[in-house]
């Protein structure tokens, strides 16, 4: 029974969250060697996204970061903030990375808050309005993007483009963030 308790405990879903982010993190990464311009400025934001949402959910019980690693999230997600916010005078999308780095700044102050700043804090912890609202564009978004994912998959999506061009994988790319946001902002 041990056994079973040590690989089913309340770290695995923490590893798996990790796991999702930073392969998502390192795509994105990838997609930043696309030809168009627009393309690799979005999978830039992107890659910080995922590798920021690995790095926070790394499971407590393993990694408990120590008190300035908040503050300085909150830093970086806030400069990408300001960014998306610049960025979305020309395109609708960056409003949602607008949204997803508000976020992670929210995140990174709730955690920061927190008693002894761990990774997920009690249910009872930060604005539960602002969390709700959060996650109700989040589960919107993830439901939204599914749902456009399905018709480019079966209509054959990208032939003759590059992998790192095919808009079936980046979009595959933002909905796994969206679960991912899901998933953390449930645990808040």
């Amino acid at each position: 029974m041990s056994g079973e308790a040590r690989v089913h405990g309340p770290a695995s879903p923490g590893w798996l969250l990790v796991a999702l982010c930073a392969a998502t993190g390192a795509y994105c990464l990838l997609r930043m060697r696309s030809s168009v311009e627009e393309q690799r400025i979005a999978a830039g934001g992107e890659a910080l996204m995922g590798f920021g949402m690995a790095m926070m959910a790394v499971p407590a019980t393993v990694l408990t970061p120590p008190s300035w690693t908040w503050p300085l999230y909150a830093a970086v997600f806030g400069a990408a903030s300001l960014r998306a916010l610049w960025a979305a005078r020309s395109s609708p999308h960056h409003l949602h990375h607008l949204v997803g780095t508000a976020a992670m700044v929210y995140m990174a102050v709730v955690m920061a808050g927190s008693p002894g700043a761990a990774h997920h804090v009690p249910g009872g912890a930060g604005v539960p309005l602002l969390t709700g609202a959060l996650l109700l564009y989040f589960v919107g978004y993830v439901l939204l993007s599914g749902a456009r994912l399905v018709p480019v998959a079966v209509a054959g999506g990208g032939a003759g483009v590059g992998w790192g061009d095919r808009p079936e994988l980046a979009r595959a790319c933002r909905l796994s963030m969206g679960i991912g946001m899901v998933a953390m902002l449930l645990t808040l």
